[in-house]
């Protein structure tokens, strides 16, 4: 991984700083949509600190510099920060997080700044506040981005992707009803409209699909919802005829920027009506409020006139969009057949290039055919992240992510770790698989087995409606903590369908927020547990899960069960699994879900006698 020499970007920083009047400098990784992946003219963070994994905060002041990230970049950090950076390891006992770090130097009345379109106003909060008690001067809105202006002609130009409809037979419900659906919702809750700006949310409720950020089939955009318009802020140039169509009358369009002086005139109108007596005007009684994420921006909220003026929630429609319909259910499970023949069709290929052929293959060249055998596949449109395509050492950075041209030749000897997806205009594929093309440790075999059991544990769960993710967690630590072991990320994740491949609200796992909101029939999540050892090796294994109603011989509080489906279909390694870890239950579970992969992926290969020979070995009763 490179490392690059950040001083230059810093000095320029750390000048446009003093000329803003600004001590302290905030910049996060999101985009004004909090955006998980960002397209390429977004990555500030990057930009500026060289770390180039997915979560983290920078802050600088006029003398340092610090990056905070979670357990999954630990490593991945350590190696791409140069010397004038700290690296905060959050969850790390007695590490602050950046944000009391920031707030540590605001002491003796410093001002801290942020770019207020990139940060969320219950975050913006939270450092204001944490900043006045340790007698910092403020939390100002810096409204150009410093990082931008340090950039400047080397930044990236802002995609300009053309919009997509999303047919109905994929969508499986028409955008108006969603649109009905969501109205309803706002008028239990007594208030004048919602603004999205959740990028996937947006393109969920029109049907719509972009390109504009990489592996994620979004656009920017913003959209504002009433009880008798809704309006969409977009570049109008990405519209075809289709899409025009499709929108018909229905939507208004107003350009992508005017969403901030839109937002201002709302909250002016909505002044405008207490002022006159109109209180009782659509669907409000007391004072009305528009509804806003708590991912919406602090820009946003502030252009709403504030806290006091709007109404947060985690999320407007995410709870909707995260119940699968069954047209959505059916796309997945379709998707997730042709997705495990193709990486099927992968494992035998590599194995015969690595052992028999002896071939030098990179993990980037690896990667590439992998990516080129799923493209031969009916409604494939592109990959839903980068492969992580990690042999040895590297298997042990949880999201690793080879480059090209500077990335480690596959050793046959050590574990490879697999973990990829893939969009497809049915669905949205996730799959992580390790194996060993020669002989494994028995270190190896005993932690590959491990989490093999958590995977199951958790597929095979049976728990009663209104039980949450956070609940579920132990079920996949709980044969790695017998030995003092564990792993530092989520051990599962929500999946869009043609979407975001990491799709909240819900998740499995011991974040706070996976404790907030229960699973439910159509939910479809990822099952992942691992193992790692840095320096040495890493285990991961992964399948898509779909929650639903469970058949249970008794019916205690009148409750529905629910359970889980695997949809995955991807053998698991038999190299790597020690049988006797295994109980009778767990191999009558792991020969039924291997004699299903193959025969619902057998038909994929016809004449291609080596993947057939791979996929039968592989799926041999234990």
């Amino acid at each position: 991984m490179e490392t690059i020499n950040t001083t230059e970007r810093l000095k320029k920083l750390r000048d446009l700083m003093k000329e803003s009047k600004v001590d302290v400098y905030i910049i996060p990784s999101e985009d004004s949509h909090q955006s998980e992946y960002i397209a390429p003219c977004d990555a500030r963070r990057e930009y500026i600190s060289g770390f180039t994994g997915s979560a983290g905060t920078a802050v600088v002041t006029l003398d340092k510099a610090a990056l905070a990230t979670d357990g999954r970049y630990f490593n991945q950090a350590a190696k791409q920060l140069d010397a004038n950076w700290h690296l905060l390891k959050q969850g790390i006992e007695d590490v602050p997080t950046w944000q009391d770090w920031a707030a540590e130097q605001s002491e003796g009345n410093k001002t801290v700044g942020v770019d207020p379109t990139i940060i969320t106003a219950p975050d913006a909060r939270k450092v204001a506040e944490k900043i006045k008690k340790r007698g910092g001067k403020s939390l100002v809105s810096v409204k150009k981005n410093l990082i931008d202006l340090v950039w400047g002609d080397d930044r990236p130009s802002r995609p300009n992707e053309k919009i997509k409809v999303l047919d109905l037979e994929f969508a499986g419900k028409a955008f108006q009803e969603k649109i009905e659906e969501l109205r309803k919702e706002l008028k239990k809750k007594k208030v004048a409209g919602v603004i999205i700006s959740m990028l996937d949310n947006i393109a969920w409720l029109y049907n719509l699909r972009g390109n504009d950020i990489p592996y994620n089939p979004v656009f920017f955009s913003y959209t504002t919802i009433t009880p008798t318009t809704a309006t969409i802020y977009v570049d109008s140039t990405k519209f075809g005829p289709a899409v025009e169509a499709h929108l018909g009358d229905t939507v208004t369009i107003r350009p992508y920027e005017a969403i901030f002086n839109d937002s201002t005139s709302l909250n002016q109108s909505l002044s405008s009506d207490m002022s006159n007596g109109d209180n009782e005007k659509a669907w409000t009684g007391k004072k009305k409020k528009f509804m806003i994420s708590t991912k919406a921006s602090w820009a946003l909220s502030l252009c709403l006139g504030g806290e006091e003026n709007v109404e947060e929630v985690p999320s407007a429609i995410g709870d909707m969009k995260c119940i699968k319909n069954k047209t959505e259910i059916e796309g997945m499970r379709a998707c997730h057949v042709r997705d495990g023949a193709a990486l099927s069709e992968y494992f035998a290929w590599l194995e015969e290039e690595l052992t028999v052929k002896r071939s030098k293959l990179d993990e980037v060249t690896a990667a590439d055919m992998l990516e080129h055998i799923r493209s031969k596949h009916k409604n494939f449109v592109g990959l839903s992240f980068d492969t992580i395509s990690s042999t040895g050492p590297n298997a042990a950075i949880i999201h690793y992510s080879p480059e090209r041209g500077n990335c480690s030749v596959i050793d046959p000897t050590a574990v490879y770790l697999c973990d990829s997806g893939a969009q497809y205009l049915d669905g949205t594929t996730d799959t992580t698989r390790t194996l060993h093309f020669g002989r494994p440790t028995a270190m190896e075999r005993k932690t590959y087995t491990l989490v093999l059991k958590g995977v199951i544990a958790l597929g095979n769960a049976i728990f009663p409606k209104g039980t949450t993710g956070f609940a579920l967690d132990t079920l996949a630590r709980q044969f790695l903590w017998t030995e003092g072991l564990d792993y530092r990320h989520g051990t599962g994740h929500g999946v869009g369908s043609f979407l975001n491949v990491h799709e909240g609200p819900i998740g499995i796992g011991t974040r706070i927020q996976y404790s907030e909101v229960a699973l439910a029939v159509g939910n479809v999540l990822s099952d992942e547990p691992g193992y790692y050892e840095d320096g040495n090796f890493g285990i991961r294994i992964e399948n898509i899960i779909i929650a639903r109603e469970a058949s249970t011989k008794h019916n205690f509080g009148d409750k529905t069960y629910l359970g889980f489906e695997h949809v995955t279909m991807v053998p698991m390694c038999r190299k790597l699994i020690d049988e006797k870890l295994l109980t009778a239950k767990e191999k009558e579970w792991l020969n039924e879900y291997h004699r299903e992969v193959l025969v619902r992926t057998k038909g994929y290969f016809g004449e291609d006698d080596r993947t057939m020979r791979w996929l039968k070995r592989e799926t041999l009763p234990i």
